[in-house]
């Protein structure tokens, strides 16, 4: 019998996410069974051909899912100004010769879900419009899951795309907010949220992040091209550190006891508002009396992340 993990990883890469993989692939006890694909970071053509290239890259046979081209309801703004028009910093990579499934993705959440009930982590690192149309097809999916890891969400209201939201959430708010009451509803395993502040609390020096990607490994120089452009653009912006919220957010899902402090709240997703659309509002002083249902994480060993990325770099 196959001990490992099954893991499942809803995404749109984006740079920040093919790092977040490439600690997936390398982790022995976890084995990815399929990456379910949204439109995101870019778009979806380009987001499933980098989730392509990534597994052509680090020798992973593992099944990818098209799945939604936007979010449910209203437009958005994709990340192309950070992450390069195509997700992978514009480096003109050649594509991987292999083809995505023919299976929907929230198709394919709704199987996977049925083949390893009760057994399956799920990691939500884009936005969350999978898996909302999977719940809309399917609202017992959450019995079947294991565990739930989003990356998404500002727990106090400083965002990176508006004043109030994390860029995931604000992408596609009716999504984040049908997940969300979802697995926080009772018999669902809750939410393990991994947010931008949290992000911004375990920053990666960039001399030293530089200084990995040297590594003569095809992962690290790979990685390497197409980063650059998100890194020089982090720098000139926010200075000595550079931020991956997706490697954070796996980090917590392949090893939750490096999580060094947590707080479980009730949170809730704004869907209107001039100002605050998006935003996630966590009810700090536990006023409307509903369940902690998110486990947010504040603190994370910060060596034990960057030897998770140093190890998905093959970086020693």
């Amino acid at each position: 019998m196959d001990d490992t993990i099954p893991l499942l990883i809803d995404t749109d890469p984006g740079v920040d996410d093919a790092l977040a993989l490439l600690m997936a692939f390398d982790d022995p006890r976890h084995r990815v069974v399929g990456l379910t694909i949204a439109a995101g970071n870019v778009g979806l053509r380009h987001t499933v051909a980098n989730a392509l290239k990534l597994c052509e890259v680090a020798g992973r046979d593992v099944p990818v899912f098209a799945g939604c081209a936007g979010p449910l309801l209203h437009p958005a703004p994709d990340a192309g100004y950070v992450h390069g028009q195509d997700g992978f910093g514009d480096v003109g990579y050649e594509p991987a010769r292999r083809r995505a499934e023919a299976e929907h993705a929230a198709l394919a959440i709704l199987r996977l879900s049925h083949e390893h009930a009760g057994r399956l982590r799920l990691v939500a690192l884009g936005p969350l419009t999978n898996i909302a149309l999977a719940l809309k097809l399917d609202p017992t999916l959450p019995q079947r899951v294991a565990r739930l890891v989003v990356m998404g969400g500002a727990v106090t209201g400083h965002g990176n795309i508006t004043p109030s939201a994390e860029f995931n959430v604000y992408f596609d708010p009716e999504a984040a907010h049908i997940v969300f009451e979802a697995f926080a509803a009772d018999g669902a395993p809750g939410i393990d949220l991994a947010d931008w502040e949290a992000t911004l609390a375990h920053g990666l020096r960039h001399d030293e992040v530089v200084a990995w990607l040297r590594a003569d490994s095809p992962r690290a120089r790979f990685y390497e091209r197409i980063s650059r452009k998100t890194r020089e653009w982090s720098a000139d912006r926010r200075g000595a550190y550079w931020h991956s919220a997706d490697g954070l957010a796996m980090a917590y899902a392949l090893h939750p006891d490096g999580a060094v402090e947590t707080a479980a709240r009730p949170v809730s997703v704004e869907l209107e508002g001039r100002h605050a659309r998006g935003a996630t509002v966590v009810d700090w002083q536990r006023q409307s009396g509903r369940p902690d249902r998110f486990r947010i994480l504040l603190r994370y060993d910060q060596a034990r992340f960057e030897g998770l990325v140093r190890a998905a770099l093959a970086a020693g």
